[in-house]
């Protein structure tokens, strides 16, 4: 079977409409005829059955979430639950210290603010990311600048950092989108040449693996996120995890206001700026409660997503992303893959995502140009950007504004929802079926 599997993709590229049959033949053997009509087209489905669901409640979670409910110790400044949840997640994570935020937003705007990132500087950034990632680099009133993504590991390309530097550049903010891994090590080699600090962006990368560190784990700052969506979910939630006593009292005490912490000294009540970025107490139960499963379901999706990178790779214009290390390891928060228009039957991506939906099969683009999103244009012309940035400069950002590598990428790129991952292997069958059946219709699109 190994055999077949190597080969079958150049089989199916050469092979006429009668072979293509013949070769669908396996395929049967997991339940389903590859070669029938389309369900977009009026055929059979391939699944009739829901996946996974995601969040998942654990009642076992619900008489300690009652009993601080009643006690009325709400906020952390009352109760011990928010920092028996960052001891625990900073275990996990393996390092020294952990910071529970309210979102993960907040928690990319406590580490930017905390390691300097301020007005008029710059930060180097992957444009492949959820918004969130620069909104906090315009909150600083610092101007991000992308750098283009390699669109085979749908991240931040290393080799092209340096040329992005400038006097005003402060940090590198790399995104371990979907959980996969950045190259941390040329991240870091950069970095450190250039006096540069770094802030991963692990809000989708818990358990990620970089050569046997935990992602998040590998620059100054590491930042999380437990929205309602995420690996680990509470709802809204956020968490810096990190090393350096002094930074990590720094961002606690800026998180909670400005009041003195640690190594943040009393001079007065508030020594220093700061916001309230804190966590719940509920939010912090609930949490330790999702913490359960965590490793278990990791472990799931780390099994069925190397199932699929096996049997999809096996079609043609189906590219699963590629990891930057033979041993790194990705969440899955997303299962990316590339669709290859030209290799498919020069079928559209928008006509194969609307067929695979058809077969019971959810899937979306991924991020698109977002380089060039409004909010941008809106910040720049602002009349603080206007004081913080000469016209040239702002001129110079527009031109260099060109990301081919992220464009190709924002063209190709198809997504499953990481509950998906959650399921057997038969799941598994039903997502390569689909696919497959399309291939193999691929004709009835024109």
């Amino acid at each position: 079977m190994k055999n077949y599997r190597i080969s079958r993709r150049k089989a199916i590229v050469t092979a006429s409409a009668g072979t293509l049959g013949m070769l669908s033949a396996p395929f049967s053997s997991y339940g389903f005829e590859s070669s029938k009509k389309l369900a977009l087209y009026g055929g059979e489905k391939v699944r009739n059955v829901a996946w996974p669901d995601w969040p998942v409640w654990d009642k076992t979670a619900e008489d300690g979430i009652v009993e601080m409910l009643r006690s009325g110790r709400w906020w952390r400044g009352s109760g011990e639950h928010v920092e028996d949840f960052e001891q625990k997640y900073a275990q996990l994570m393996g390092t020294k210290r952990c910071l529970a935020t309210a979102s993960g937003t907040t928690s990319l705007l406590v580490a930017t603010h905390v390691l300097g990132v301020d007005a008029g500087d710059e930060v180097l950034v992957s444009p492949f990311t959820f918004i969130a990632t620069y909104n906090v680099i315009f909150m600083n009133k610092a101007l991000p600048v992308f750098v283009d993504t390699d669109p085979e590991t749908f991240l931040i390309d290393p080799s092209k950092i340096e040329e992005k530097i400038t006097s005003r550049t402060s940090a590198i903010l790399p995104v371990h989108i979907y959980g996969l891994p950045v190259d941390m090590d040329e991240v870091n080699k950069v970095a450190q040449k250039n006096d540069l600090k770094v802030i991963e962006d692990a809000c989708q990368a818990w358990l990620g693996e970089y050569k046997g560190k935990k992602l998040g784990t590998l620059g100054d700052l590491g930042c999380f996120s437990f929205q309602n969506s995420k690996n680990l979910p509470t709802g809204e939630g956020g968490a810096i995890v990190g090393n350096d006593d002094e930074i990590m009292d720094r961002c606690y005490s800026f998180h909670n206001c400005g009041r003195p912490f640690g190594r943040v000294e009393r001079t007065s009540d508030y020594p220093i700026r700061g916001s309230n970025r804190r966590m719940q107490q509920i939010q912090a139960l609930m949490l330790l409660s999702q913490m359960k499963r965590i490793e278990r379901d990791a472990d799931i999706r780390l099994e069925n997503a190397k199932y699929l990178d096996e049997r999809l790779a096996e079609i043609p214009g189906i590219v699963p992303y590629k990891l930057v290390t033979d041993d790194a390891r990705s969440a899955y928060h997303l299962y990316p893959f590339r669709f290859v228009s030209e290799e498919f039957g020069k079928v559209s991506r928008e006509q194969f995502i609307k067929a695979l939906r058809a077969e019971g099969v959810p899937c979306s683009s991924g991020y698109g140009r977002q380089n060039y999103d409004g909010l941008i244009e809106e910040a720049l012309n602002s009349k603080g950007y206007k004081r913080l940035f000469s016209e040239q400069r702002l001129k110079q950002w527009r031109e260099e504004n060109v990301l081919p590598g992220n464009d190709q990428l924002a063209d190709e790129a198809v997504i499953f929802s990481q509950r998906m991952l959650l399921g057997n292997k038969h799941d598994m069958d039903d997502i390569v079926n689909a696919v497959t059946k399309i291939y193999e219709n691929r004709e009835a699109f024109q």
